[in-house]
């Protein structure tokens, strides 16, 4: 999976590009942890995530309670359908308190 990043003042904004799965867990783990804890707030977009499992669930669980406990704030954008079907799934999409809002993907 690859991470772009962006910042906009001190509030950084992280694409999420390909599978996001147990194969790329440990690696991006470290990453968005490190991520959050450079910035005063971050958003992630998720829309370029073309395969999610339980692992990024449980990554995205782990930024979440991370952000409660640095007191910054954390908002998830852009779920792809990937994301939404597992979060549907596990009945996981009101965990996150993020308004879901469909990725452009797939409209013409």
């Amino acid at each position: 999976m690859s991470i772009s990043s962006d910042f906009h003042d001190e509030r950084r904004t992280l694409s999420l590009e390909g599978p996001f799965t147990i194969y790329e867990a440990g690696a991006s783990k470290a990453r968005l942890l490190a991520a959050l804890s450079e910035a005063s707030g971050l958003d992630i977009d998720l829309s370029g995530v073309v395969e999610f499992d339980t692992a990024g669930i449980q990554i995205l669980l782990l930024l979440k309670r991370e952000a409660a406990r640095q007191e910054k704030p954390l908002v998830f954008l852009g779920h792809s359908r990937s994301v939404l079907a597992v979060l549907d799934l596990y009945n996981m999409g009101g965990v996150f308190g993020d308004p879901v809002v469909l990725s452009g993907e797939g409209r013409s």
